[in-house]
């Protein structure tokens, strides 16, 4: 039967646009490839008591009258659905040799703590976050819906942001002459880009900083909650979430789509699935390669030559017997590196591979909220996040398992090596259960291309005015994923949300 809206992929931006048109009264159908919805926001279980999320850690955004509140009061969400805030008074703690820094909420204080580390350079440090917060404010003067009135009254702000459309991180950390230490302090948390600051689009950095200084949050019920209260609105509204359904192909006609074809991965039986309107989830060049480049306008064409994202490497770990809070840490994350220099840190990691002085994230998301705890009481979940390369992965685990799995493993060793020197110094006695996933992993369960964790890479060139958005030059079809958007939780409500708005004229978000 021939729906309104059929959406590919059940990612967050495809839930959210779905879940908007389903609760508008519109007929919505969901084909999503894996067993359980959410994309890199799903959850699994281990050992039959361990949760463990994806990908998904912190997020922003979520505060009242923000972007991700005001999907969920559209949805009637907002009550079951809300957000633990991280402590404002260091939301991030930056651990390098010789230096510590919390990064807070407010940004007087963050120059004075550093200003505190780096006396002799309080002036441009003073300058630089400055310059960081005048940036954000006249990127969200550009961010669409674009107020054309907003980009006067705030002149100033909007021609600071233009001013560094294709500049790294690093460019602006040598504009204002930062010392190296204090560029590693701001930059420690590379692993939410997976980018070192030579390549990481300012923008990009800007936007995240900023939102978590607004608000570093977690979902109380963790994030199984949030993709489940997306589903089930769907589902309530009388949509439908087709599961292990794999699109292989569109049916094109004319240059409109009018559908696809995916095949049961349980049954291997091939259906036809049709729709007034189709919203592509899945990654566009993914798509655009079954349909054809040639179909595809020569702007469009052009927009979808993205350089995929760095992968990551992922160890999800449970402790008993101990309390991590007793070891400093809290309702915050923990960046660790034991470079002085983040470019260099990368290098060796993503292009040598290797792993034996690792900059890593930890998180710890039993300690985030005390509602529904992911992991029996008696245990702890400490999880630890950083890059790896695709292709040098996947060539182990095709040519040599044993070493693919030696590998995962020696980083992990190495990641608790450090964390029993500086942290935790007996967390391997307390370790009763581990897994490691890797870029294959996140191809794997996430169907994303070379193992990408955010789509397109997020360096200047792929965040600029030639960025891929919704429209596809093909009738009826829209790309509605974060190399078309935005990725990340936030952004993802974001995309989907806007999308929403475009194509049905009902404005929800506004610019805050």
């Amino acid at each position: 039967m021939k729906t309104d809206y059929l959406i590919l992929g059940s990612g967050l931006s495809g839930l959210v646009f779905g879940s908007l048109m389903a609760k508008s009264g519109k007929r919505v159908q969901v084909l999503e490839a894996h067993e359980y919805p959410g994309g890199f926001g799903h959850t699994f279980t281990m050992a039959k008591k361990y949760h463990f999320n994806a990908q998904l850690h912190y997020v922003w955004d979520c505060g009242e009258g923000k972007p991700v509140n005001q999907v969920l009061k559209k949805l009637d969400l907002d009550q079951d659905i809300t957000f633990e805030r991280y402590d404002p008074n260091g939301f991030d703690h930056m651990r390098m040799p010789n230096y510590a820094l919390d990064i807070p909420s407010d940004s007087h204080e963050l120059i004075r703590r550093l200003t505190d580390l780096f006396p002799e350079d309080a002036e441009q440090i003073s300058k630089f976050v400055f310059e960081v917060k005048k940036t954000r404010e006249g990127l969200k003067r550009l961010a669409p819906p674009v107020n054309p009135g907003e980009l006067f009254t705030h002149f100033g702000e909007v021609s600071c942001a233009v001013r560094y459309l294709h500049s790294t991180l690093q460019d602006v950390f040598n504009r204002f002459k930062l010392p190296q230490a204090a560029q590693t302090l701001l930059a420690s948390q590379w692993p939410d880009f997976l980018l070192p600051p030579n390549q990481l689009s300012f923008y990009a950095w800007v936007i995240l900083f900023s939102g978590y200084q607004e608000g570093a949050y977690y979902p109380t019920r963790h994030f199984e909650a949030v993709i489940d209260g997306l589903v089930k609105a769907i589902v309530d509204n009388g949509g439908e979430i087709i599961f292990n359904t794999e699109v292989v192909n569109f049916l094109v006609e004319h240059k409109t789509v009018t559908g696809v074809e995916a095949i049961n991965l349980i049954t291997h039986q091939t259906s036809k699935f049709t729709a007034d309107t189709v919203i592509c989830n899945i990654d566009p060049k993914k798509a655009a390669k079954m349909i054809g480049y040639e179909k595809f306008s020569p702007t469009v064409q052009k927009k979808l030559n993205y350089e995929y994202s760095p992968s990551n490497y992922m160890a999800y770990c449970v402790v008993k017997d101990i309390d991590l809070r007793d070891y400093g840490f809290g309702k915050w994350n923990t960046f660790h590196t034991g470079h002085q220099d983040l470019n260099e840190a990368f290098h060796q990691m993503y292009e040598q591979h290797d792993y034996s002085n690792p900059s890593f994230a930890i998180t710890t998301p039993t300690l985030l909220t005390t509602e529904e705890r992911d992991c029996p009481e008696d245990c702890q979940i400490i999880e630890f996040l950083t890059v790896a390369d695709y292709s040098y992965f996947q060539e182990l685990k095709t040519h040599n398992k044993k070493a693919y799995r030696q590998k995962k493993e020696e980083i992990l060793n190495s990641i608790l090596d450090v964390v029993e020197k500086h942290y935790i110094p007996n967390i391997r006695q307390h370790l009763v259960f581990k897994i490691t996933g890797s870029p294959t992993t996140n191809e794997r369960f996430c169907h994303c291309p070379h193992g990408n964790s955010y789509g397109s890479s997020l360096t200047p060139k792929n965040m600029g005015t030639g960025r891929l958005n919704h429209q596809t030059s093909l009738k009826n079809l829209y790309f509605c994923n974060a190399s078309s958007g935005y990725p990340g939780f936030a952004p993802t409500f974001w995309t989907g949300a806007l999308l929403y708005q475009r194509l049905s004229g009902d404005k929800i978000l506004t610019n805050s």
